[in-house]
Parts: C-alpha cells; sequence; structure tokens
C-alpha cells in the first residue's frame, strides 16, 4: 500500500530549475485552483468532512488549507523581492486547520479565494526575470529558501493535495 501521506511522493528539489522545469512549474501553479475544484465538485458535506487518510485532514481541512498555505507562499515571494534576505514566520498550519473559519466557511469561499491569490500569484511569478529566481528568504526552521526552489515546492504542493482529495475519491469510488 502506497503512503497515503504523500500520493505524488516527497518533495525533492534537484535544482537549479531548467527553463522548461519552471514553465511546466508556472503551469501547474496557474492550474492548482482549476485543479482543486474539480477535485471537489460534487462532494456532499458528509464527503467534505472524510478524513483523506486515517488520522488526516478532512477534504474541507485540506481545501481551506490550500488557499492559506498560498497565501503565505505569495506574501514570501513578495517579500524575497523587496528585502534582502528577509526572514519569514511560518505558521501554525495543524492548528489553523483547526480554527473555526475551516469548519464553518463553504469550500467555495476558498476556492474563490485560490482563483484570485493566484491570478495575482501568476502575474508576479511570469513577470519575474532570472536574477530575481535566485533571490532568497531565510525560513527559520528550513533555512535559506531561493524563489525557484519555492517555486518547485509550491507546484509540488498542489498537485500533492488535490491528489489527496482525489485519491479518496477514488478508493470510495465517489
Amino acid at each position: 500500500m502506497s503512503d497515503l501521506r504523500y500520493p505524488i511522493g516527497k518533495f525533492t528539489y534537484e535544482g537549479p530549475t531548467t527553463e522548461d522545469q519552471k514553465q511546466l512549474q508556472l503551469r501547474e501553479i496557474e492550474q492548482t485552483p482549476a485543479n482543486l475544484r474539480a477535485a471537489v465538485k460534487g462532494l456532499s458535506d458528509e464527503q467534505l468532512d472524510t478524513p483523506y487518510r486515517p488520522d488526516g485532514w478532512t477534504v474541507r481541512q485540506v481545501t481551506h488549507h490550500v488557499p492559506d498555505s498560498h497565501l503565505n507562499a505569495y506574501i514570501r515571494f513578495k517579500l524575497a523581492l523587496t528585502e534582502e534576505e528577509p526572514t519569514i514566520k511560518p505558521y501554525a498550519e495543524d492548528r489553523w486547520a483547526k480554527l473555526a473559519d475551516t469548519e464553518s466557511t463553504p469550500v467555495a469561499v476558498s476556492l474563490a479565494l485560490l482563483e484570485s491569490l493566484h491570478e495575482r500569484w501568476i502575474r508576479l511569478l511570469r513577470s519575474l526575470k532570472p536574477d530575481d529566481w535566485k533571490r532568497t528568504f531565510r525560513h527559520p526552521e528550513l533555512g535559506l529558501m531561493p524563489l525557484e526552489k519555492n517555486l518547485a515546492l509550491y507546484a509540488w504542493h498542489g498537485r500533492h493535495h488535490v491528489a489527496h482529495i482525489t485519491g479518496l475519491r477514488e478508493r470510495n469510488g465517489w
């Protein structure tokens, strides 16, 4: 049995990123909102409240987590582009997933937020020059993070969470 936590495998970065890889990652980030919307389309509240794996988040929590995480990534990109090696603040994603707005907000709100966010984010990303991709921020736990590595991480992140949902749907025949 495969590891349900990592349905597409754990994130790896071989860097530096080639131009072809970067273009693929940009397309993946651009497609994440539509892919997430398609993954949850037609699910009932009961299905949205089903964990994607034992002891895992529910589909609803995953759906709200993606824009939470991508908002943080967007801000990190902007900080790295406007400051010299800023130190970013991590967030407790497990605690965010348990806040009241995650339970009470319809997933459509987070899907719309993700679409709007990605519209802005992809415009920013496509505007970057080759030297911009080398800019960095400092993550207190992960160390120095070049933007090209962060791009690869978030291209993976969107696919990773969509696969959590589509894998559950497939396993449950939804």
